[in-house]
């Protein structure tokens, strides 16, 4: 018994349910951004498998929080200290690994009991292991989807798309399909797929999008066919068409103004090698991973990378027009909820007005770059019609050689002049797109 009261951090199961609650105290009750928590503590994790499953813990917490609190809140005999923040994630971590994961009840009970008494709580071992055979036998309660999203932006939500919200806040409960992308500058598709049935891994093609292709269950990058050596790129599918919504002409000069990840810069390369590419991101770290995106789909110094604020024209354009601009804006994130589930526990009403305004002030300075007959793109991971629909009608109001030329069906419904998909449907994450030819 004594050895089992003090479990050790290196025993198996145990480093990633501990990296999981770290990151999950820091986010829910620290304010801390999950991008800023979850990658550092990824990297302490060896085995690719411990990292896969302390960020699928995550997620799955973090899409429904208020689910794993009211359980927690309803089944405890006594409320946790708020001190005891990283306790309280740890029971969620536990909770979570039952229900949506699914993972086998022995090996989640016993590995979270013991990552208990590892972090120095082995007098809460027993509390931790009565929840969850509680949760084990009569299952995690349902919660509202919605209940943990501020008030402010679920009316925004509800008064946008009134018919869809039920589907909206439950499709950003769910972990999201894996998408691919195929660089068909160095395999074909159907290629691919092959290598993908060779290694066991079971995929489909998209009808929609030439490159895309949607896995029946998510894996580890690591086991996808010639990853390093640029044969496929992972990519949702609603990102992967902002290439064809695009559609700059053959050798085009192109800019993308926001550049990083890298993941439209590239797609757009492999479409056409001979585009004359410029990639700008504000963030010159993050620029970095435009160039190392580059490096590995082989197309190495293909694009010119400029860290540069795009909206502040005069420090880093020639003044030779573009021909083709992709403007994937800075917004608030609602349409990838189950992709960056921590928008809507940390996104203030403040931060959509200014990212509104700075959406305006990128589309007025980045239109002085376009050539007449040149097209820009404008595409945010947003469901809010301010930033969309509304945005692009300010913009033609006020620009009067702008003209909007419609899209079809394959980037989703009708909103204003350009087009939305929201969160789930076809399988991608909520997107608009609306394409603005310079007159």
């Amino acid at each position: 018994m004594a050895a089992r009261e003090h479990a050790s951090t290196n025993a198996p199961g145990i480093a990633p349910r501990l990296a999981a609650a770290r990151v999950l105290d820091a986010v829910l009750h620290r304010h801390r951004s999950l991008r800023a928590e979850l990658g550092p503590a990824l990297s302490t994790l060896a085995d690719p498998r411990d990292r896969a499953l302390t960020e699928a813990i995550v997620l799955a917490v973090l899409r429904a929080p208020s689910r794993y609190a009211a359980a927690l809140d309803a089944w405890m005999p006594k409320p946790l200290p708020r001190r005891d923040g990283a306790v309280r994630a740890l029971l969620m971590v536990g909770l979570a690994q039952l229900d949506p994961l699914a993972l086998p009840a022995h090996a989640a009970v016993a590995s979270t009991v013991d990552a208990m008494r590892a972090s120095g709580q082995a007098h809460r071992a027993g509390l931790a292991n009565a929840l969850l055979r509680r949760a084990q036998r009569d299952g995690v309660p349902m919660a509202d989807a919605r209940a943990h999203w501020p008030g402010w932006l679920r009316a925004r939500i509800e008064a946008d798309w009134p018919g869809d919200v039920d589907a909206i806040f439950d499709a950003s409960t769910h972990a999201p399909p894996m998408w691919l992308r195929v660089n068909r500058q160095r395999i074909t598709r159907d290629d691919y797929l092959a290598r993908l049935a060779e290694v066991g891994i079971e995929a489909l093609a998209d009808d929609v999008l030439p490159d895309a292709l949607r896995l029946a269950h998510a894996v580890p990058v690591s086991t996808l066919p010639g990853f390093d050596d640029g044969l496929v790129t992972v990519q949702d599918a609603s990102a992967q068409a902002v290439a064809d919504a695009l559609a700059p002409k053959s050798g085009a000069r192109a800019l993308d103004a926001c550049a990083a990840p890298g993941g439209k810069t590239t797609h757009l390369l492999e479409r056409d090698p001979s585009l004359a590419m410029t990639a700008i991101d504000v963030d010159a770290a993050r620029l970095a991973q435009v160039e190392k995106a580059m490096n590995r789909l082989g197309f190495g110094d293909r694009a010119r990378l400029i860290a540069a604020d795009a909206a502040d024209v005069a420090t880093w354009w020639d003044g030779t027009p573009f021909d083709a601009v992709l403007l994937d804006a800075p917004c608030s994130a609602t349409g990838i909820v189950r992709r960056q589930p921590d928008v809507v526990l940390h996104r203030r009403e403040s931060d959509l007005d200014a990212l509104v305004a700075l959406q305006a002030k990128l589309l007025d300075a980045l239109w002085t770059t376009v050539a007449p007959g040149g097209v820009l793109l404008y595409a945010t991971c947003s469901i809010l019609r301010d930033e969309n629909e509304r945005q692009v009608d300010a913009f033609l109001a006020r620009t009067p050689d702008a003209v909007a030329e419609p899209l079809d069906a394959r980037f989703g419904r009708e909103s204003g002049v350009g087009r939305q998909v929201l969160p789930g449907e076809r399988g991608r994450d909520g997107f608009f797109y609306a394409r603005l030819v310079k007159r």
